[in-house]
């Protein structure tokens, strides 16, 4: 069937706003096979000039360790706020032009998936906000500053299932190899913008907190060992230990008042301590115990007997930690080992789909599988309240920002749990021994000396 002339015009508009480089490949393929009349949920973003996105993706973006960020907010003065706000103000356009360039190189078809273009539309609203920040000059300055990053953290929660059901339903235009890169490098670039964006708002906390001023303390603040979002003395045991208990709990809720859980065993190095985000290490943790607890239960039925324990092991080297986690659930199945890393292949893809349909929101941490409201156990938000008036956890991806039920499985913790493990330049892998049970290596940097894993690039500039 012929297209209609808006048909037509709609599908040039967007032709007109990618690069040049782009529009032969897109034409050809727009022009190969008669275009189909668009369904409602297959509405491309409207049209917008590429010239402004190219300076900006000529930029190179600046990566950071977390050291530099301790020693750049240890001594909080005026100057250096402002100057964190303007890395800031420049930064996060930077990674976001280069994100939107990634998504113009996709085929028509995935461009056009309603959850693609959601998510189009999200980063190319940022990137118009952030990119009008003018320089911030005065504490007045960043004041306003911040609540556009508050906001944009908000309206950003969509973004990661989004992604997730935009992949699962762009199969036929992308191979599942090019989904998962496509996934990985949105949602690296992703946490590096949280990463930056979640720290100039606690040094601003940091800074108006009445036992600061100018870079010195006039009275002992609340907790002296963070800088910012940076914790730097996580303790390895007090963190596994809070996260084996939050899964336990999870589980129960899950299962029901008369399953009998696991107990976890820890030995090693248990005093090690390290400088990182808390919120990274207890989602890469309460992941890999949330699927032992899971498998320990699922594999011993029904029966009343204690189940063998999961054992954590950790090891502190000169310049890396590692937990190891132990459990005898059986192991993985066949047929979904192959894709264990994967967002975009394996079985149960209409299952995926349908549940990650229920989470309307995702930061992407331990906080928020809870229960919902209703549940009398359900933990109240916190009270904290920011400088809009607003809930600061519903600003700030550390807080309970939703709620979903711990038994609903959408088939990206894994995959997540390593972007979240390779960003400060760490590793995870899975060992399964089928019938038995499964190992889980995490290492991360003890010196907190490793820049973050940045995919710098759009894919079209590294060609």
């Amino acid at each position: 069937m012929l297209c209609t002339l808006p048909q037509r015009t709609c599908a040039l508009e967007t032709l007109l706003r990618l690069p040049s480089a782009l529009r032969a490949r897109a034409f050809a393929t727009a022009t190969a096979v008669p275009t189909p009349t668009p369904a409602p949920s297959s509405i491309p973003p409207p049209w917008r000039p590429s010239n402004v996105l190219d300076d900006w993706v000529q930029r190179e973006a600046r990566p950071i360790s977390l050291r530099q960020l301790t020693f750049f907010g240890r001594t909080l003065t005026e100057s250096r706020l402002i100057s964190s706000a303007n890395y800031v103000r420049l930064e996060l356009p930077t990674r976001i032009a280069h994100r939107l360039r990634n998504m113009q190189t996709l085929p028509y078809a995935a461009l056009t998936n309603q959850h693609i273009s959601h998510v189009y539309e999200l980063y190319y609203t940022a990137f118009e906000q952030l990119r009008k920040v003018p320089e911030v000059r005065s504490l007045d300055d960043n004041d306003r500053f911040c609540v556009v990053l508050q906001t944009c953290l908000k309206e950003h929660l969509s973004v990661i299932p989004r992604l997730a059901m935009g992949i699962l339903e762009i199969q036929d235009s992308v191979s599942g190899d090019e989904c998962d890169r496509f996934m990985t490098t949105l949602l690296r670039s992703r946490i590096s913008r949280r990463v930056i964006a979640e720290q100039h708002l606690a040094l601003t906390e940091t800074f108006h907190s009445p036992w600061h001023f100018d870079g010195k303390k006039s009275h002992t603040p609340p907790d002296e060992e963070f800088v910012g979002e940076i914790f730097l003395k996580c303790n390895a045991k007090e963190i596994i230990e809070e996260c084996a208990k939050a899964a336990s709990d999870l589980t129960a809720k899950a299962y029901g008042p008369d399953v009998v859980l696991p107990k976890i065993v820890l030995q090693g190095h248990l005093e090690t301590t390290f400088p990182y985000i808390p919120s990274h290490l207890e989602y890469i943790i309460g992941e890999l115990f949330r699927n032992s607890i899971q498998s320990v239960v699922e594999h011993g039925g029904s029966s009343a007997t204690e189940p063998p324990p999961i054992e954590v092991l950790v090891c502190e080297a000169a310049q890396h930690v590692i937990i190891r986690i132990s459990d005898r659930g059986g192991g993985i199945d066949r047929s979904i080992l192959p894709y264990l890393w994967s967002f975009a292949k394996g079985p149960r893809r209409h299952q995926r789909l349908q549940n990650l349909g229920q989470v309307p929101r995702l930061a992407a941490t331990m906080q928020e599988l809870q229960l919902p409201p209703s549940d009398p156990d359900f933990v109240k938000r916190s009270s904290s309240v920011d400088m809009t008036g607003e809930n600061f956890a519903d600003s700030s991806s550390l807080g309970k920002l939703s709620s979903r039920s711990p038994d609903l499985r959408i088939g990206i913790g894994l995959p997540m749990s390593r972007i979240y493990a390779e960003y400060w330049a760490g590793s995870l892998e899975m060992h399964s021994l089928e019938g038995y049970g499964c190992d889980a290596f995490l290492q991360i940097s003890r010196l907190g000396n490793k820049n973050e894993v940045l995919s710098t690039r759009a894919t079209m500039d590294a060609v």
